[in-house]
C-alpha cells in the first residue's frame, strides 16, 4: 500500500490527511492549513489554499499535485501545469464522487491497494439510516456577510444522508449570501454552525438565532473527505440531535 518513490504535493486538506495515512513519505509539500494528520513528517509548507507559493512548489520537484475545483483557484492550477506539474483536479459534491476522488487521489499517488479506513468509511456510510421525520435545517458557513450552504454541496448530501434536508439546497448558488432576517424568518428546524470555514463557537453564531435549535458541528466531519469520513456518521448523528 505504500507511496514510496511518488512525490506528492497536496493543496487540499483533507486529501493531505488521505494520503498521509495511505502513503506514508509521499507527501513533500501542503498547505499552511493542512492540521491533519498532526505530524506531517518533513513535507513543506507551501502556503494557503487559495494563494499557494507556486514557485515553492516547483522548487520540490512533484512528481504530483492534487487539488480540487473548489478549494483551488485556476489560475495557480494553470500556472503549475505551465511549469510542468502534473496537476489532479477531483471535483467532490457528492458522497458517492468523494469515494471515487479518493480511489482515483490515492491511485495516482502509488497507493496499490485500497486501505482499511476508505472500506471502513463506505461501511459506515451504507450503514446510515436517515432520520424521520426529515427535519429542515440552515447551514451558515460565514458571517459578515451571512452565507449559508446552498445547492450541490458535499456537505448537504452528508446531511440529507442523516435526514436533515437544507433549506437552501434549491437555490440558484451553492453558497448564497443571505441577509439574517430572512435565515431567521425560514423558521428550521435546526440551525447548524460547522467550525469551518467560519470558526462558529458557543459565543459566536448561537446569540444570532435566538429561541431557535441549534448545533455546533465539527467542520472536518461534515466537509472533509478522507479518513474522518468513517467516524463521520457517528459524530454528526451525536451533534444534530
Amino acid at each position: 500500500m505504500s507511496g514510496k518513490g511518488v512525490r506528492v504535493v497536496s493543496l487540499v486538506p483533507s486529501l493531505t490527511e488521505a494520503v498521509a495515512v495511505s502513503a506514508p513519505g509521499a507527501l513533500v509539500g501542503v498547505t499552511d492549513w493542512c492540521t491533519h494528520p498532526a505530524d506531517l513528517g518533513v513535507a513543506v509548507r507551501v502556503g494557503g489554499t487559495k494563494n499557494p507559493d507556486v514557485e515553492a512548489v516547483v522548487d520540490l520537484r512533484p512528481d504530483l499535485v492534487i487539488a480540487n475545483e473548489e478549494e483551488n483557484r485556476g489560475p495557480d492550477l494553470d500556472a503549475l501545469r505551465a511549469a510542468g506539474l502534473d496537476v489532479l483536479v477531483t471535483g467532490i459534491r457528492t458522497l458517492d464522487q468523494a469515494f471515487a476522488e479518493l480511489d482515483r487521489v490515492l491511485a495516482a499517488c502509488g497507493v496499490r491497494s485500497r486501505p482499511a479506513w476508505l472500506d471502513a468509511a463506505e461501511a459506515a456510510w451504507e450503514a446510515v439510516i436517515p432520520d424521520e421525520p426529515p427535519r429542515t435545517a440552515v447551514v451558515p458557513i460565514w458571517r459578515r456577510p451571512w452565507m449559508v450552504l446552498g445547492s450541490d454541496t458535499f456537505a448537504g448530501d452528508l446531511l440529507a444522508r442523516l435526514g436533515v434536508r437544507n433549506v437552501y439546497a434549491g437555490h440558484a448558488e451553492r453558497y448564497p449570501r443571505v441577509p439574517l432576517d430572512e435565515l431567521r424568518a425560514a423558521a428550521p428546524d435546526l440551525v447548524v454552525l460547522p467550525d469551518e470555514p467560519y470558526r462558529f463557537t458557543h459565543d459566536d453564531g448561537p446569540e444570532a438565532f435566538p429561541g431557535a435549535a441549534v448545533a455546533l458541528v465539527d467542520g472536518r466531519h461534515l466537509t472533509w473527505y478522507g479518513p474522518s469520513l468513517a467516524e463521520a456518521p457517528r459524530v454528526l448523528r451525536a451533534a444534530l440531535r
